[in-house]
């Protein structure tokens, strides 16, 4: 990023001196400043959606080619800055280097990639013909149907704090394939990622205005991205609670949503299932991004004959990961991201302990590090499933387990949950597996696995989101569809 763009909004085209002046991006392993993010004021937001929405009409117009051209321009720039902008998003969001390389800055090229590939899927699709009789609408004869995908407009993104680049680029690189424009609001505590982005599409050749980035360190910049009359649709990622409250505004405005909100992903342990694949997925939550992560198997759910073998062997992988700087590459587990997360965190382990669950492992500060926002990862078992840290979403290192005594209870209990993600289902009887997942009802069920297919719709059920995206499913969900009716 050059100078001249440090610590400026990007509004039209521009690189602009926010309106509110500027406040500290905190690394939280260091509690040192990362960098400066600009404080946008409502003003410049409203100029950033009007931006946008005088750029929607030309680009919508753009041969899908040049849109194609443009986003794997923007991945080789990406590509070329690679190590900076790692370096750049394990400071600001506390990751470890290898996951800040390779699931943050390398999974946001990849899909700057598939969405230039995304750009050229094709956007009509045939309706078989039907056959009229006459009558009042005219004469019979055969009717021919499209069904067309266009734009929706001004797309708003408000991105999670938990990947600075996947995240982001998993809604700019579909919206732009569509033939929408942006508003990007990413999450206060992270942001100086994004503003690379943004320069990273500029440099590729995205026109004025079709790229907008606002940041702020509270609400205000977020609302009136969401509030402002020019935005046609809001794709936002994010806690339930605040994706209520954009929903209520969206409502008013019959804006489109995108909604990706929280979790407490059930994985479910049968007593035939494999221990080990089971201790492997389950110690994500523990090993990737100190458990913020909305996919996390944190609500464990086993059969009671496995129970305390499960429990023990969590127990171990726990304790064996190594928690420190996530500049170090042997560490496994950084921090989280802020002080006030990690008081919410650890507010939760006590009320978990004052509800009656037993402490088996972490639960503390790791003693060995004086500064920084470390959780270690925290094992809560003889939970039953009432408490509130078997209900809510912690969004940290922490696992909680339920024993139950038989098929249908499992299921009853994986069900019993405001939220609906992602599930998990560990059993030797793939079959089996495979009809139970048909009766969780969550947005996505795992089996025998926490990894992901990048092509498979994307999204919850319940409070956990409203709408699919992925692949190709979010070229989807940044378009309408349109009907073009035509007599044969």
């Amino acid at each position: 990023m050059s100078d001249h763009s440090a610590g400026k909004l990007f509004i039209g085209g521009e690189w602009v001196e926010p309106g509110h002046g500027h406040y500290e991006v905190i690394d939280p392993a260091t509690e040192q400043v990362v960098g400066l993010a600009p404080e946008a004021s409502r003003g410049q937001v409203y100029e950033a959606a009007a931006a946008a929405r005088e750029a929607f009409g030309p680009w919508s117009r753009t041969r899908p080619e040049e849109r194609a051209a443009i986003l794997d321009r923007a991945a080789d720039l990406i590509q070329r800055d690679f190590l900076a902008h790692a370096e750049v998003a394990r400071a600001e969001s506390g990751a470890t280097a290898s996951t800040a390389r390779g699931m943050q800055v390398g999974v946001g090229i990849a899909r700057f990639r598939r969405y230039a590939r995304g750009a050229l899927e094709p956007v009509e699709e045939a309706v078989a013909p039907q056959i009229n009789e006459a009558g009042p609408m005219g004469r019979a004869g055969v009717f021919g149907a499209l069904a067309v995908r266009q734009p929706v407009g001004v797309v708003t993104c408000i991105t999670s704090y938990n990947n600075p680049w996947a995240n982001p680029a998993g809604k700019i690189a579909p919206a732009l394939a569509m033939g929408n424009t942006v508003l990007v609001k990413p999450a206060p505590q992270d942001p100086l990622s994004v503003y690379r982005m943004a320069a990273a599409l500029a440099e590729a050749g995205v026109p004025p205005g079709v790229v907008n980035v606002v940041t702020g360190s509270g609400a205000e910049a977020g609302e009136a991205a969401v509030d402002s009359p020019d935005v046609d649709m809001v794709s936002f990622t994010g806690s339930t609670a605040v994706g209520q409250r954009i929903a209520e505004v969206c409502g008013r405005g019959m804006k489109r949503q995108l909604m990706e909100l929280g979790g407490k992903g059930a994985a479910l342990v049968l007593e035939d299932a494999d221990l080990g694949s089971a201790v492997a997925g389950i110690g994500t939550t523990f090993s990737f991004y100190s458990g913020q992560i909305c996919t996390a198997p944190t609500r464990v759910l086993v059969h009671r004959s496995r129970q305390d073998e499960l429990i023990a062997m969590l127990a171990a992988y726990a304790n064996a990961l190594i928690v420190g700087d996530p500049a170090d590459r042997s560490t496994v587990v950084g921090p989280v991201i802020s002080a006030a997360h990690r008081d919410r965190v650890e507010a939760y382990v006590e009320l978990g302990r004052k509800e009656g669950a037993r402490v088996v492992t972490g639960g503390a500060r790791p003693p060995h590090l004086d500064r920084g926002f470390y959780v270690a990862p925290t094992l809560l078992a003889d939970c039953t499933p009432d408490l509130r840290v078997v209900r809510e979403e912690i969004f940290g290192p922490v696992v909680v387990v339920v024993p139950f005594d038989d098929e249908e209870e499992g299921v009853a209990l994986a069900n019993d949950s405001d939220y609906g993600l992602i599930d998990y289902v560990w059993s030797g009887d793939v079959a089996r597996a495979f009809r139970i997942a048909r009766q969780l009802r969550a947005g996505g069920v795992g089996v025998n696995t926490v990894g992901r297919n990048m092509e498979a719709p994307f999204g919850g059920f319940k409070k956990s989101g409203v709408g699919r995206d992925v692949g190709s499913y979010a070229l989807h969900a940044y378009s309408e569809t349109q009907a073009i009716v035509w007599p044969g």
